[in-house]
């Protein structure tokens, strides 16, 4: 038995072994915690130049909506000036003329008289209309003046 005593240890070596381990372990997790905090530093570090370009990005917002507003202000009045220096070319530059007085000393330029527009019923009434000829299905003329049809 004294053999295997000395293969398989005492387990004093075991331990030691673990030791060593749970060392290695304790340097790779402080390792990993410090990396973790110069990541969280610089995140930091962004997240403040982003607040900082965000407020000035911000301030640029306001002052171009300012701008914005008394350019509008500005066109309006401009669009409002041209209109008035139109009207006033226009006035200036209009043609006046006398009133244009037609001589009808000739026949053959006389006025026309205005078109009678009245219902039916009123001309028929006035004696406006003249008769309605029927037109015949047997083929005999409408008009008496007209052949028949042939």
């Amino acid at each position: 038995m004294s053999i295997l005593n000395g293969i398989r240890g005492t387990g004093t070596r075991r331990a030691v072994d673990k030791v060593g381990e749970l060392r290695d372990e304790n340097k790779r997790l402080l390792t990993a915690y410090h990396a973790a905090g110069d990541e969280i530093a610089l995140l930091r570090n962004d997240l403040t130049t982003a607040r900082h370009r965000q407020a000035e990005a911000e301030e640029i917002v306001v002052k171009q909506q300012a701008d914005l507003i008394d350019l509008v202000e500005e066109r309006d009045q401009l669009l409002n000036e041209v209109r008035q220096l139109r009207a006033e070319l226009a006035n200036r530059d209009a043609v006046t003329v006398q009133p244009m007085e037609r001589d009808t000393s000739d026949g053959a330029d006389q006025a026309t008289a205005p078109i009678d527009v009245r219902p039916l019923r009123e001309a028929a009434a006035d004696g406006l209309l003249s008769p309605i000829v029927r037109i015949s299905m047997s083929g005999a003329s409408a008009s008496p003046g007209q052949p028949p049809a042939a």
